[in-house]
């Protein structure tokens, strides 16, 4: 039996981030963006609401809920600002290792604090030379007694300016290739860890996205996260319970812009009417609302999905991949339809088409989705 029907537990959620969202989020969009700076006290309200780390167990102090609320939030607080909705979502991808692989002890002492006080974490994979390649990193992890002295850098890493501790994949067995490659929990505090400065991007300004340089860092053995050489399983399995609710947050997005296209189309007027009865904007916009519509399908199926205990892979692809195109797409119709206006920061279409960009990058870029996507269909001989 097939039910898109939501619980009253799942619409209170959803209104309550739609709710934030309008409130706490979007009358600063602006400022944020403009600025560049780190939205902390709005952040710490979303902490407070309980709208950051739900899907931490109840035994470890979070509301122990799924994937799928995940999304709902994600969707609203991206539909007011995705930068924002990054900075607050960048814990769960730092936390999801731990939960796949932490043992007992390590769950209470990383990921409990996390639900009890306001704490933020980052996932440091990607490295200068190696993006999509994750098998590429150069970052090493050399045993030396009971501890690992931790050499390498680290790109492009979602609140590393602001997190408490990192996940860090590092080679712990060079010659071993990706089997060689083990995961830790790194303190920022710790001796050797130095953050970069805030890179200036296109887009999603209000997150904070920095290098890490490790020189010498000494963590003990008991900060190794599962066994040796276990790291890269870890790193990648973590994205199938990410990537649907990055996938939500395009969706999010994607739907603002229909959004304020649907509104500035039956206002603006061109040839005695409103453009929004000129068949080639109506139809722009047809396509744009039946995207938004069926890459939410897709995100919910992928979280529905996981939150089953299916292996969520596939699934978590083709949502990442369907929701960041289109987003891409649906803010650049936005912009065209808006005109010249759409192409003035005075207007809200504008940022929307910056911060989209983004969603085919990180995370697995839409070529990397596609790449899982061929090779899980062709594997399996089928599509699902």
């Amino acid at each position: 039996m097939i039910d898109f029907s939501l619980s009253d537990e799942q619409k209170q959620l959803q209104d309550l981030a739609r709710e934030f969202a309008q409130r706490e989020v979007a009358p600063h969009a602006a400022h944020h963006d403009e600025t560049g700076d780190f939205p902390m006290d709005i952040v710490k309200k979303a902490w407070e609401l309980g709208l950051m780390n739900t899907h931490l167990p109840e035994a470890y102090g979070g509301l122990g809920l799924g994937v799928l609320e995940g999304c709902f939030i994600g969707e609203e607080i991206a539909a007011a600002c995705s930068g924002i909705g990054t900075a607050m979502e960048a814990n769960q991808l730092a936390e999801a290792p731990v939960l796949v692989g932490g043992s007992e002890e390590q769950k209470k002492k990383w990921l409990q604090p996390m639900a009890e006080q306001f704490r933020l974490a980052a996932y440091a994979v990607t490295e200068p030379g190696a993006g999509s390649d994750v098998m590429g990193i150069r970052t090493t992890a050399r045993k030396v007694g009971s501890e690992y002295v931790i050499n390498g850098s680290k790109m492009w890493i979602t609140s590393a300016g602001v997190a408490d501790w990192y996940f860090v994949l590092a080679l712990s067995n060079p010659s071993r290739g990706a089997r060689g490659m083990s995961a830790f929990i790194v303190p920022r505090e710790t001796p050797g860890v130095e953050v970069g400065k805030k890179e200036k991007t296109m887009g999603q300004r209000a997150s904070d996205t920095r290098g890490i340089t490790f020189t010498d860092v000494v963590v003990p053995e008991e900060n190794r996260i599962g066994a040796e050489g276990r790291g890269w399983f870890l790193a990648m399995k973590a994205f199938e319970h990410t990537r649907p609710v990055v996938a939500a947050a395009a969706v999010g997005l994607a739907r603002a812009a229909l959004e304020h296209s649907i509104r500035y189309a039956n206002e603006r007027r061109a040839f005695g009417h409103p453009i929004a009865r000129q068949q080639a904007v109506a139809f722009m916009i047809a396509d744009m609302a039946r995207d938004v519509e069926a890459a939410r399908l897709l995100t919910w199926r992928a979280a529905w999905h996981i939150d089953r205990g299916y292996p969520g892979i596939l699934e978590a692809a083709y949502a990442k991949l369907f929701a960041a195109d289109t987003a891409m797409r649906v803010t650049t119709d936005a912009v065209q339809i808006f005109g010249g206006y759409g192409y003035s920061r005075e207007y809200p279409v504008e940022k929307l088409m910056r911060d989209a960009k983004v969603f085919q990058i990180y995370e697995g870029t839409s070529q990397i989705q596609r790449h899982i996507i061929s090779m899980e269909v062709l594997s399996r001989g089928r599509s699902c």
